[in-house]
């Protein structure tokens, strides 16, 4: 348990529609009124309003001080995986945050590295979800790399490794399996691979653990549009991607139990 801090800074994002700016606004003036700081720049707490993309952007805006923030979600449209509070409890949370000390729930993230041809500086990245690789113009060709050995030739139309949070998003609709987040592992997914008698690839999503590094090289194109979580970037004259584990982890504020695999059966096979 993680006792609150004397005073406690927090920070609000919201989706940006009138009812989680409602929303947000509300949470705002209840925790300045129980004498909680407001802090856009340093908080102890992030609470996001709206839905899973508006944690993603919280985690982005965030990611360089993990290991001082904790988020805490209130979904405004369709249950989310990140989101376990609904507009009808604000007040419940609020009290809660302002007045109980919460469980720090850590979950692992996805590192992506970046190197190109010229040897200038590598870029880094964390991704909460996933980052996909897809060709500029046609069919994506890499050599995959399981630490530091060739797995195989990869041909189709992108791969997207996913963290375990990330698995029940673009990773599902993949065919990938679906782990519990509290798994210290990866996952590759194919995108359409192409298989005949001369091209073959697994076929099957790869799950690593922590301590295997996963590397994609280039065989002819460099140029690649890479996307980490929801921004899309293209990266030129690449000379490898690698992907592991990262040591950094996302801490969930936790006031009361949110089962993982009942947010799994709620959002895909209840009814």
């Amino acid at each position: 348990m993680r006792e609150k801090q004397q005073p406690l800074k927090f920070a609000v994002t919201s989706k940006g529609d009138a009812i989680s700016n409602s929303l947000m606004q509300k949470i705002k003036n209840y925790l300045i009124d129980f004498g909680l700081i407001y802090d856009e720049d340093q908080p102890d707490i992030v609470i996001s309003v709206g839905g899973d993309g508006t944690l993603l952007y919280a985690f982005h805006r965030y990611c360089r001080r993990l290991d001082k923030t904790a988020f805490v979600g209130v979904h405004t449209g369709h249950l989310g995986f990140y989101a376990d509070w609904v507009p009808e409890e604000i007040e419940k949370l609020v009290i809660a945050i302002a007045k109980t000390p919460y469980q720090i729930v850590e979950y692992p993230l996805l590192e992506v590295i970046i190197r190109y041809v010229s040897g200038g500086k590598e870029a880094r990245y964390l991704a909460l979800n996933e980052c996909t690789v897809k060709s500029v113009n046609g069919t994506l060709v890499m050599d995959v790399e399981i630490k530091g050995e060739l797995f195989e030739t990869f041909r189709g139309d992108g791969l997207c490794v996913s963290t375990p949070s990330g698995s029940t998003a673009y990773n599902k609709a993949l065919g990938g399996a679906i782990l519990h987040p509290s798994l210290e592992a990866i996952q590759v997914a194919e995108m359409a691979s192409i298989n005949n008698r001369v091209f073959r690839t697994i076929g099957s999503p790869l799950i690593l653990p922590a301590h295997h590094t996963c590397m994609l090289k280039p065989v002819n194109q460099v140029d690649f549009q890479i996307s980490i979580d929801h921004l899309s970037l293209l990266h030129k004259d690449v000379k490898s991607i690698q992907f592991r584990v990262a040591d950094e982890k996302i801490r969930f504020a936790r006031f009361r139990p949110f089962p993982f695999w009942k947010r799994v059966r709620d959002s895909f096979i209840a009814d």
